[in-house]
């Protein structure tokens, strides 16, 4: 649109794209062509960098946080800056980790923009909870082993452990619990208390990136190999019989039935 002094006015809109779990060629063609369009990009921390690469070069870039320990706005800033932008640049692309509407908040995002009538979408994309086990060749289903699959957070706002993994132990399902590996022996002490002291589980540091390390054992055992090859967020943790899969699984499954006949 063009106003009298012939100066170019963009309309506002948002558009809410999720980045994947890491590697930057996991991102969607439709959230690439949105970032081709964007005249502000705000990126969260776990997004790859490569990816601002896809903007415009004059696009304003601005980085803000959101990763375990560190919150550099928060979120009600991120909204207020996300109106702004949108009112004064034009198209506002959200970028954010994995996808937008898996513990990404992006729903807030969504409500704030149309609280102010400024046109938004959304763009999916794919959630390390399902990306990152899948790229390590563990499916969070399988027949004869997983039916379905829980994805719940391990720590609420309060930085206490979610009622959900409770009453996640209790099930047959696959566990996939995000921002839960500061808590991880706590965790592990849920699961041993449903019995489950042999489930295999996986933890996935840094997936799909070239940083990405991977620890594969049972509850009993995991925080001591987490510990040991020096796992740190952000990282994810998958409990179920599906991570016997996993290549690096085969070893204990021996020793265990060794155990076993003697």
């Amino acid at each position: 649109m063009i106003n009298t002094t012939n100066k170019l006015i963009r309309e506002p809109r948002i558009t809410l794209v999720g980045a994947g779990p890491g590697d930057a060629e996991l991102i969607t063609l439709k959230g690439v062509k949105a970032l081709q369009t964007a005249d502000v990009v705000l990126y969260d921390a776990l997004v790859n960098d490569e990816l601002l690469e896809l903007a415009p070069k004059n696009a304003v870039k601005v980085y803000v946080g959101k990763r375990s320990g560190d919150h550099s706005y928060s979120q009600d800033a991120v909204n207020k800056l996300m109106i702004d932008y949108a009112i004064n640049y034009g198209h506002v692309v959200r970028l954010k980790g994995g996808d937008p509407f898996v513990f990404g908040r992006g729903f807030e995002e969504l409500d704030y923009a149309a609280s102010y009538s400024i046109p938004a979408q959304v763009i999916p994309g794919i959630s390390s909870s399902i990306g990152v086990p899948g790229m390590q060749h563990i499916p969070v289903t399988h027949r004869g082993l997983s039916e379905s699959f829980w994805v719940v957070t391990g720590t609420t706002a309060s930085h206490q452990i979610s009622p959900d993994v409770y009453q996640a132990a209790k099930t047959n399902a696959t566990i996939v619990v995000l921002m839960g590996i500061q808590k991880l022996g706590e965790i592990a002490e849920i699961f041993k208390n449903e019995g489950k002291h042999k489930l295999p589980v996986a933890v996935i540091q840094s997936g799909t990136t070239n940083e990405e390390k991977v620890a594969i054992g049972i509850v009993d055992t995991i925080a001591e190999i987490v510990e040991e090859k020096k796992i740190t967020s952000p990282a994810l943790i998958v409990f179920g019989e599906v991570v016997s899969l996993h290549p690096q699984f085969a070893p204990i499954k021996e020793f265990y039935a060794i155990v076993a006949e003697e």
